[in-house]
């Protein structure tokens, strides 16, 4: 796994959505759709407080890109996020024809994390982006992202 200095300043704006989200009361998650030339496309963060558990900035990427980018152009594209994808965003992102994923932390760091803090698990099978999108180049976690994003989880719970 290669993170560069690019992939590093998209993963830096990921977190500060995911810290946008976390003030507004919403779970700390953030995520950018970069197109082949570096240009940013679509930004967005969780907005999951309303009652709508799906409303994951992944699935909005994959289902806009869906929409708006032609099938062809969209493999050469990056989804950049603060957290891998859980098992429905990687399931839309592979079904997208999205390309490379690169996260800055984990769903095993995401489940250990609950646990630490006492929190329930998650509805959802916590499957790796492997697991679900074999086919998706995913690269992460980025180890100097992980104590900032998980006092953002702690701070979201009422448990820093």
């Amino acid at each position: 796994m290669t993170i560069t200095a690019d992939d590093r300043r998209h993963l830096d704006r990921c977190v500060e959505l995911a810290e946008a989200a976390a003030a507004a009361g919403d779970e700390p998650f953030g995520s950018l759709l970069v197109a082949a030339d570096g240009s940013v496309l679509m930004e967005d963060h969780n907005r999951v407080s309303g009652g709508n558990g799906t409303r994951h900035p992944e699935l909005a990427i994959a289902l806009w890109a869906a929409e708006h980018v032609p099938a062809a152009e969209r493999a050469a594209m990056t989804v950049y996020t603060s957290g891998e994808h859980c098992a429905m965003c990687s399931a839309a992102h592979a079904w997208a024809g999205l390309g490379r994923i690169v996260f800055a932390t984990s769903t095993p760091q995401l489940v250990e994390w609950y646990g630490e803090l006492g929190l329930p698990a998650s509805p959802v099978a916590p499957l790796r982006v492997a697991e679900v999108a074999p086919g998706v180049t995913a690269d992460g976690p980025v180890a100097e992202y992980a104590d900032r994003m998980r006092a953002l989880h702690a701070q979201h719970h009422g448990r820093s």
